[in-house]
């Protein structure tokens, strides 16, 4: 065999191994989209992130994790977002069709399991803490006070009345759930909440940055629709912003030394994501679900390894 033959054939067998291995990432990447797409539309994504905010506000406030009350989190938020999917289906056929679709084809399914995650929400709560339950039940009561529609008026359709909300649920469930094992400081309570309300007050934005369009032709005058991606923008940037004095006070004041790197993470991530998701003329796609309502996977993730290893 002379040496261009054996070259051609050296060329064919890379070649097909660049195919083969084309292939298999292409394969890899259509499953990892089909997976994503299944746990945000099932509402499991955001149950999950339900589980992880709160973890993570444990870790900041050095209390052993009760693993029941973090599965009543996350049954809670799985019930909560199933509920406000069955009431936004007009508006999420324009934003999210495939999950309009999906919850429009299964809507006796989701409200059964929706009743059911309730149910069994309130019972984990009440059987670890009976004072718990006034937590669970907050972002209960402003989830239904959020999604159901009375004579023609949500809440949700007030500008950034709809923004808050969510955000003080979220809010609620992370800062006080741990207090229901262990009490603390009052300082570092208000400096957990603060924290959390903002990222959860910049998350909400951000998704009714996705949901402009379909928003605009409801009629919902969110914070996007009324002011625009730019303003929208440079306000997320501002709120963003004030974590860093937040976490100068916090680190002096001897709070979350142990977690400095992953509060510093959280912050940069938190300027990633607004810079990336407010630009004019993006596409918003699934991504956005993971990339930031899936920000506590990493968060939570960071935190557990300082946890165990330093």
């Amino acid at each position: 065999m002379t040496d261009i033959e054996d070259a051609h054939l050296k060329s064919r067998f890379d070649n097909s191994n660049y195919s083969t291995l084309s292939q298999l990432l292409k394969h890899l990447y259509l499953l990892l989209d089909k997976i994503i797409s299944f746990l945000s539309i099932t509402s499991i994504l955001i149950a999950i992130i339900g589980f992880l905010l709160p973890y993570f506000s444990f870790l900041l406030y050095e209390v052993k994790v009760n693993f029941n009350l973090l599965l009543a989190s996350f049954l809670l938020m799985f019930a909560i977002y199933n509920l406000n999917k069955l009431t936004d289906i007009k508006e999420d056929s324009v934003n999210v069709p495939d999950r309009a679709g999906f919850i429009e084809k299964n809507k006796r399914f989701v409200f059964r399991a929706t009743i059911i995650s309730y149910i069994a929400a309130f019972s984990l709560s009440f059987l670890q803490n009976p004072l718990s339950i006034f937590i669970i039940l907050f972002p209960f009561c402003m989830g239904i006070i959020y999604s159901i529609k009375i004579s023609n008026f949500r809440l949700k359709d007030i500008t950034g009345i709809k923004n808050i909300v969510v955000a003080l649920s979220w809010t609620v469930i992370g800062t006080f759930l741990p207090l229901a094992v262990s009490f603390r400081d009052f300082v570092v309570i208000l400096s957990i909440f603060y924290f959390f309300f903002i990222k959860c007050f910049i998350n909400t934005v951000v998704f009714d940055v996705r949901d402009i369009e379909g928003d605009r032709i409801s009629g919902v005058r969110t914070i996007p629709v009324v002011f625009g991606r730019h303003k929208t923008k440079n306000l997320l940037l501002i709120l963003n912003s004030t974590l860093i004095p937040w976490l100068v006070y916090s680190y002096l004041s001897g709070f979350f030394h142990q977690y400095l790197f992953v509060l510093m993470f959280a912050i940069a991530y938190g300027y990633w994501y607004i810079l990336h998701f407010c630009k004019e003329g993006l596409k918003i796609g699934k991504s956005l679900d993971l990339l930031v309502d899936g920000e506590f996977i990493p968060i939570a993730m960071l935190a557990t390894a300082f946890t165990l290893f330093l």
